[in-house]
């Protein structure tokens, strides 16, 4: 009897999975535990490893597919015997249906229901492929939401890049965007089982003059959440500078016993996390998120890093910062980057986040203005430290390591004042930054 295997639940709230890669082909062999596919979720990207040891017999779900949550997507067997070639079920086959698509939305806010009429007329959105077929154009309930907003009456003007042609929020706002700059977007009937245009309408380019990719499932993610970061908050900055000489110092001299006390090698994001960590305690409205016309302030410090990854980037996050020491700090973000590159991530080890640290300085930027990461109120980005020279003791000229500091907040609740007071603990609690706190 061949074992089952089915789109894994990565976590409560995620009804569904995209596919997107195969390690093994059919036929293979393989070993209990080893990675067998890898999926995408709106929560994190994991590689799934196999139930059980044998043959991978049946693959029922191509690569790029999104399918629900314990879903068959392959079979494994005990012989090649048993190895069935079957055409694996594909995008446009897998999608759930509109009523599946109406309950599943976790991430919506409720609103009230739009009279009856409205939402027949947004929901059907019937138009005509090449073939003078009539179809539906499937979208959400928060896609139908923005529509109205905006006063889109017609789905069908959109490109879906949604599984089966489903019109998703990233679709509906970036046809938004471009409107507004005047490009006129490719209705998705024009195009459906045709030929791709030979001009890029947005452009104004023939197609053969750039190279054109897909984008991935986290890429999309991220495109989303970045623009509904933008509409939501009202974004304001604040830079400031700090010196980094006591600290770049009390690394280089505990670097050596750190690393044989914790198994860790010491690096300066630990110092910004408990810099940080203890400046949200003082000023806890930073630490804080709105929620309609409540404001919630967080008892516990959950602060994200963003990490970089080779097609993008995640935010894991370190739980109870308020508690930890920089050696507990150190641990949990060894562990937290190299899993996140391995992709072995659990859902809730990056959700819960109530501030986010940014740090474009390890590429060599002198400091960057992040977005605010939803449902946050403010994210700090760390510059590139660099030695310069500066005044100290009223008159002096001394070299020191400097760094810029910017964090993005949201004027919505974070005033100028509360912003820059924050700014100032920070820049105090790392120039004047306690030893005993390394152990």
């Amino acid at each position: 009897m061949a074992t089952e295997v089915t789109m894994p639940q990565m976590g409560e709230s995620i009804a569904e999975g995209t596919l997107t890669r195969w390690f093994k082909k059919l036929g293979d062999s393989v070993e209990r535990d080893e990675p067998l596919f890898e999926i995408s979720t709106d929560k994190v990207d994991a590689e799934v490893p196999a139930p059980t040891s044998g043959i991978l017999a049946e693959i029922l779900v191509e690569e790029g597919t999104t399918v629900e949550v314990n879903t068959v997507v392959a079979r494994i067997g005990s012989s090649e015997a048993e190895v069935v070639t079957t055409t694996p079920v594909a995008a446009a086959e897998s999608a759930p249906s509109a009523e599946a698509d109406v309950e599943s939305v976790s991430e919506e806010i409720p609103e009230a229901t739009p009279p009856a009429a409205e939402v027949e007329t947004i929901q059907d959105s019937p138009a005509k492929t090449s073939d003078g077929v009539e179809h539906k154009v499937r979208s959400s309930p928060l896609v139908r939401r923005i529509a109205r907003e905006h006063g889109i009456s017609d789905l069908s003007m959109i490109s879906a890049t949604g599984a089966g042609g489903r019109v998703t929020k990233g679709d509906i706002l970036g046809f938004i965007e471009s409107a507004g700059k005047g490009a006129v977007a490719t209705p998705a009937a024009a195009t459906a089982g045709g030929a791709a245009p030979s001009v890029l309408p947005s452009l104004g380019l023939p197609r053969d003059a750039v190279t054109v990719e897909k984008m991935s499932v986290m890429r999309r993610k991220i495109a989303e959440h970045m623009v509904d970061s933008r509409r939501t908050s009202a974004h304001v900055h604040s830079v400031f500078e700090a010196d980094m000489t006591a600290i770049t110092q009390m690394r280089a001299k505990h670097r050596d016993d750190f690393q044989r006390r914790n198994g860790n090698k010491l690096t300066i994001t630990p110092f910004f996390l408990k810099a940080c960590g203890d400046a949200l305690r003082a000023y806890p409205h930073v630490n804080a998120s709105i929620d309609g016309d409540e404001i919630l302030i967080h008892h516990r410090i959950h602060i994200g890093i963003a990490v970089s990854l080779e097609n993008g980037l995640i935010v894991p996050v370190i739980k109870d910062v308020q508690n930890l020491s920089v050696a507990g700090i150190q641990k949990a973000v060894t562990d937290l980057a190299q899993r996140a590159r391995n992709k072995q991530l659990q859902p809730d080890e990056v959700a819960g986040g109530t501030f986010t640290l940014t740090n474009p300085g390890q590429f060599g930027g002198l400091f960057g203005i992040p977005i605010i990461n939803q449902p946050q109120v403010a994210i700090l980005g760390i510059g590139a430290i660099q030695k310069r020279p500066v005044v100290v003791d009223e008159d002096k000229i001394a070299i020191r390591d400097m760094l810029y500091m910017c964090l993005s907040y949201d004027h919505r609740l974070v005033d100028g004042a509360l912003a820059d007071q924050f700014m100032a603990q920070v820049k105090q609690n790392l120039e004047n930054f306690d030893e005993s706190a390394l152990v």
